[in-house]
């Protein structure tokens, strides 16, 4: 751990906050020489503040100990290029257009690659009055099921939340181009072309 930069990181945060270091202090029941001592580099915040430090800077832990705030790479705006996370816990499911560093339930979320679904594995897509009706022959058991449907266009997605032991259905606006994906509880997530 580079004391310097944790230092340089914190001061930077305070600043951002228009927090003195009095103030900062007075947060964490320090008194501001502790303050500044680390924003000289000349010591680290003790493990146990590292929470509350987080909670007031709105940090994670392991980026203040890193000494630094990475920045993502932003994308771009087709939505057809989106990540998809799924907690293995709760099941949350999280959508973003870009790289981010995600975590639910204690754990760090990596994306869910997407499998080009054979086609044995497409959703069944039927045209009706200016709809498409996706249905599909999954058991959708308590324990196997699709657990959401994304529609997505270059400008837009369309999300929609499946439950176990209902029947897969859903309607959706007929679009000229876009991509159907699909998260199986036990295969991952898939896409097909539209």
């Amino acid at each position: 751990m580079d004391t310097r930069k944790v230092g340089e990181l914190i001061y930077r945060l305070r600043k951002e906050k228009e927090l003195t270091q009095k103030q900062l202090a007075d947060q964490l029941n320090l008194s501001d020489r502790t303050i500044s001592k680390w924003e000289r580099g000349h010591g680290c915040p003790d493990v146990f503040l590292l929470p509350r430090l987080s909670a007031v800077f709105g940090v994670n832990i392991e980026n203040i100990l890193g000494g630094d705030l990475p920045s993502n790479e932003f994308i771009g705006g087709n939505m057809k290029k989106s990540n998809y996370f799924v907690c293995p816990s709760c099941t949350n499911i999280v959508l973003a257009t870009g790289d981010i560093t995600l975590s639910c339930c204690g754990r760090k979320l990596e994306p869910l690659e997407a499998k080009k679904a054979t086609e044995d594995e497409k959703l069944i897509m039927t045209e009706s009055d200016q709809e498409w009706f996706i249905s599909s022959n999954h058991p959708m058991t308590k324990d196997h099921y699709i657990s959401f449907l994304a529609f997505a266009t270059g400008d837009q997605v369309q999300l929609i939340k499946q439950f176990p032991e209902w029947s897969m259905q859903s309607r959706i606006p007929k679009r000229k181009h876009g991509k159907l994906l699909w998260y199986d509880t036990q295969f991952g997530l898939y896409y097909q072309l539209v």
